[in-house]
């Protein structure tokens, strides 16, 4: 277990690179030939640079594999999150592949693949101290850190009474929490699992809240024939093991099921 979290693009470059599949009909992109696939890149364990400057993390052995069998090339566009959703519909990249949560009101306006991986949000708190909150309810009158314009900060302005700080990205407010700066953070349970045992920062989970949820690759709603093909290469890469060697590589346990 304790090389769960090693770097895996060199591991899966045979198995994430498979041959195009011939029942999958190349797609329409916005370059012939390319995926462009937009992300974070700054959001560990999912999509991150290592300490050589490489792009890695679970999503983007995803976002390969999955172009591996469309037959095209992946090309990735770096951003913050607040700014992810705007660019695709601006036209700046094919996909999402970034932990996008699937939820009515994004899919009003964003079309998702079949979903490809599932988690819980959790609460986040300073690893020494007696404060151990369960639910939402327990982050009232506190300061707590999360990305802006995620689902996570949409979770605790709906709960009320607390004082939601947004940050671009997972890395800031996770250092304030360690630094003392903020009450607790609130995100993705496996996030806080991997900062836990890779990074060595000094927090510790605490309540998981309320049933695990999905995320997709996000596209455009009408481009149906890419959704399409999406969902088939998806579908691939679970049948040959792909899959399951990412996602066993990244933590250790099937993630696309809930």
């Amino acid at each position: 277990m304790k090389h769960l979290f090693l770097m895996s693009a060199l591991v899966l470059a045979s198995g994430s690179l498979a041959a195009t599949s011939p029942s999958i009909k190349t797609p329409q992109t916005l370059t012939q030939g390319v995926l462009k696939i937009g992300m974070e890149g700054t959001y560990a364990p999912f999509t991150y640079r290592d300490a050589k400057g490489n792009l890695t993390g679970f999503d983007v052995d995803i976002a390969k594999a999955v172009a591996a069998k469309l037959g095209l090339k992946p090309e990735f566009a770096l951003t913050e999150w607040s700014g992810l959703l705007a660019g695709l519909q601006a036209g700046k990249y094919d996909v999402i592949v970034n932990q996008v949560g699937i939820t009515p009101e994004r899919q009003k306006s964003i079309g998702f693949s079949t979903p490809y991986a599932y988690s819980s949000p959790q609460i986040i708190v300073k690893k020494a101290g007696s404060f151990a909150p369960k639910t939402l309810a327990d982050l009232k009158g506190k300061r707590v850190g999360v990305g802006l314009g995620s689902n996570f900060e949409k979770q605790l302005r709906d709960a009320g009474g607390i004082t939601v700080v947004t940050y671009p990205g997972a890395p800031e407010y996770m250092a304030d929490l360690a630094a003392g700066r903020l009450d607790a953070a609130y995100n993705d349970r496996l996030l806080v699992g991997y900062l836990i045992k890779s990074q060595n920062l000094p927090v510790r989970g605490a309540g998981v809240i309320g049933q695990p949820e999905s995320v997709g690759i996000a596209m455009k709603k009408t481009n149906t024939g890419l959704k399409a093909a999406v969902d088939k290469a998806l579908a691939q890469i679970k049948a040959d093991g792909t899959y399951a060697k990412i996602s066993q590589q990244w933590f250790g346990q099937d993630v696309s099921k809930p």
